[in-house]
C-alpha cells in the first residue's frame, strides 16, 4: 500500500507512522501537518523525530499544511504533555520540512498517479477539505480515505457530543465527507471497543528493550497516567494507530456497515458530533446517501501483534 498520513503528530499519532513506515508491503511516501494536538511547529518536530527513530530520515517527506482551522480558532490539547510525546526529549532530527505547502503536494501526488494512493486523515480534517475545494477531482482520484474522528452516536472525547478532530474543525469534516471521497470511518467509539492495549500488553512492549518499544515507553507515559487517573489502570488507547493498522491489513475488521455520516457544524453543545445513520432514512433526508463504511470491531489481538512487529 502507498500511503499519505495526514497528521497533528503527537502520542499515538507517532505509533501510526511507525506502522506505515515499517510493516511489509507498506509506503509511507508523505507525511502533511495540520492544526490539532500541539502547537503547530512541535507537530513538524514530532513528525521528523518520528521518521529519524524509526530509520528512515530522508526518505519520507514532511510538508506544513493548515496552523489553523477553517472557521474558528482552537486551543492545543495537553493529553500527550507540552511536547505531543510525554516530555520524551526526543533529539533535533536532521531532516528538515519541505517547502511546498502540504495542500498542494497532496494534490500534486494523488493527481499524478490517480487511483494509487491512499490517505490516513487522523487529525481535523483541514488539509483534506482545503485539497479537495482547491482540487475537486481528487476525492475520486484518491485510492481510499481512512479517517479517524468523531464517534459512532456515543459519547465524545472533548465534549460529551464530539471526538476531537471533528470537534476541531467540524467545517471540514462536513466538506470531506461530502465531497464524494471513497470513506473508512474509524471513531472514538471503535478506539475504545478495539484498541485498549492493557497493563500485560503494555508489559509485553516494555520487556522487549528495543529502542521502538523504548521510544513507545516514552511517548505514552502521559496518556498512561491520565489513564490511571481516570479509569484506574495504566492503559493506553491507539486511535491512530489502529485506524493505520485497519489501512494496512483490512483483514483486522471484523464488523463494519455502509451508512450516512453527517456532521454537526452549528449546534452550540453538538458542535462536531457525527451523526450516523443507516440508509433507510434516506426517504426523510434524500439529499444524504451512503457516504463511508464505518468500522464497528476490529481484531485488539492482530493490532497488537502488528504493532509489536513494528517496534521490534
Amino acid at each position: 500500500m502507498r500511503l499519505i498520513i495526514d497528521t497533528d503528530t503527537a502520542g499515538d499519532d507517532t505509533y501510526s507512522l511507525l506502522l506505515a513506515m515499517r510493516t511489509p508491503g507498506s509506503t509511507l511516501e508523505a507525511v502533511t501537518i495540520c492544526a490539532g494536538n500541539v502547537p503547530f511547529d512541535q507537530q513538524v518536530e514530532n513528525a521528523l523525530a518520528t521518521i529519524e527513530a524509526a530509520g528512515f530520515s530522508g526518505k519520507v517527506p514532511v510538508y506544513c499544511g493548515a496552523r489553523r482551522p477553517m472557521v474558528k480558532p482552537w486551543e492545543a490539547s495537553t493529553m500527550h504533555g507540552n511536547d505531543g510525546m510525554s516530555g520524551a526529549n526526543l533529539p533535533i532530527a536532521r531532516q528538515r520540512p519541505e517547502s511546498q505547502h502540504a495542500v498542494d503536494a497532496i494534490i500534486d501526488r494523488v493527481m499524478a498517479e490517480p487511483g494509487k494512493i491512499d490517505i490516513l486523515a487522523q487529525a481535523p480534517l483541514t488539509n483534506i477539505a482545503l485539497a479537495v475545494m482547491k482540487e475537486p477531482r481528487i476525492a475520486k482520484a484518491v485510492r481510499h480515505l481512512w479517517i479517524m474522528g468523531g464517534t459512532d452516536n456515543s459519547v465524545g472525547n472533548i465534549t460529551p457530543c464530539a471526538e476531537y478532530n471533528f470537534f476541531i474543525d467540524p467545517e471540514a469534516a462536513r466538506i470531506v465527507f461530502e465531497a464524494g471521497f471513497d470513506i473508512t470511518l474509524s471513531t472514538w467509539t471503535l478506539t475504545l471497543k478495539s484498541s485498549v492495549f492493557e497493563t500485560d500488553q503494555l508489559d509485553e512492549i516494555f520487556a522487549m528493550k528495543t529502542p521502538l518499544s523504548e521510544f513507545y515507553r516514552k511517548v505514552s507515559a502521559v496518556p498512561r497516567q491520565m489513564a490511571q487517573a481516570r479509569y484506574g489502570r495504566p492503559m493506553s488507547t491507539h486511535p491512530d494507530s489502529l485506524t493505520c493498522a485497519c489501512a494496512l491489513d483490512p483483514t483486522l475488521i471484523e464488523a463494519s456497515r455502509q451508512a450516512v455520516v453527517r456532521i454537526e457544524t452549528a449546534g452550540e453543545i453538538t458542535r462536531g458530533f457525527s451523526a450516523i445513520h443507516p440508509p433507510v432514512l434516506g426517504n426523510r433526508w434524500p439529499d444524504y446517501k451512503v457516504n463511508a463504511r464505518v468500522i464497528e470491531r476490529a481484531s485488539n489481538g492482530g493490532f497488537f501483534r502488528m504493532m509489536k512487529q513494528a517496534l521490534a
